[in-house]
């Protein structure tokens, strides 16, 4: 990974091979449903700035296309708010690691705006993220959620 987050595309790489790791860690405690939402929204902005993690569309045996899929894996791990507010802001300050977060300002608001809003109005130790992902280096990712469960 670069730090214009480019990624070295190696479709061949296993997962545990990859020299690019993908996790999202969540916040359980706050259901099932907003964690996928949490989730899933930050699928969505990884794959915006990163599109080379997704790999090509496939084709079955019976000629039917299927979109492609991160040839990194995604691991989704599992921490408290706390936890998450500190690996956050332990990958923002690391060189090489694409960070994208889902607070609770992000699930509360109804418009974008609203959502820009309540940013700007709170200073980042205020923060209560429900969802982090990270890209980047394995080894480096692998410092900063080493031993974190994942989210059953």
């Amino acid at each position: 990974m670069t730090t214009d987050h480019q990624v070295e595309v190696r479709l061949d790489a296993t997962t545990r091979t990859a020299t690019v790791k993908w996790v999202i860690i969540a916040d359980p405690s706050i259901g099932p449903g907003l964690v996928a939402n949490a989730t899933s929204c930050l699928g969505a902005a990884v794959g915006k700035v990163l599109p080379a993690l997704v790999g090509p569309q496939v084709e079955d045996a019976s000629a039917r296309t299927h979109a492609g899929l991160p040839w990194t894996g995604c691991s989704i791990l599992a921490a408290d708010a706390a936890k998450l507010l500190q690996i956050r802001t332990k990958a923002a300050n690391r060189e090489g690691i694409f960070v994208a977060d889902m607070s609770k300002h992000a699930q509360a608001s109804r418009s974008y705006a609203e959502y820009t809003e309540a940013m700007a109005g709170t200073d980042e130790e205020a923060f209560e993220y429900y969802a982090v992902s990270l890209v980047g280096p394995r080894n480096k990712i692998d410092k900063l959620v080493g031993g974190l469960p994942l989210l059953r």
